[in-house]
């Protein structure tokens, strides 16, 4: 039984974030799992991150409306 706290994101980044740390501990005990576990794409990690607020914006992509006059 494997019991694990996460935190930020959303249900489906938490389950994989979750089962990528279980298949690096399951790597690190055995290096037989390695190739298995490849295959699987268990040792993928989701490479996004929240992108950094620009100068003169509102957020990273929202610009304050225009108004022509």
């Amino acid at each position: 039984m494997v019991e694990a706290k996460v935190s930020g994101g959303g249900i489906h980044s938490q389950a994989e974030a979750v089962r990528h740390g279980l298949a690096r501990a399951l790597v690190s005990f055995d290096l037989e799992l390695r190739h298995k576990m490849k295959t699987l794409g268990y040792l993928k990690r989701d490479p996004r991150a929240k992108e950094r607020r620009k100068f003169g914006l509102k957020k990273a992509r929202k610009a304050p409306q225009w108004s022509k006059r």
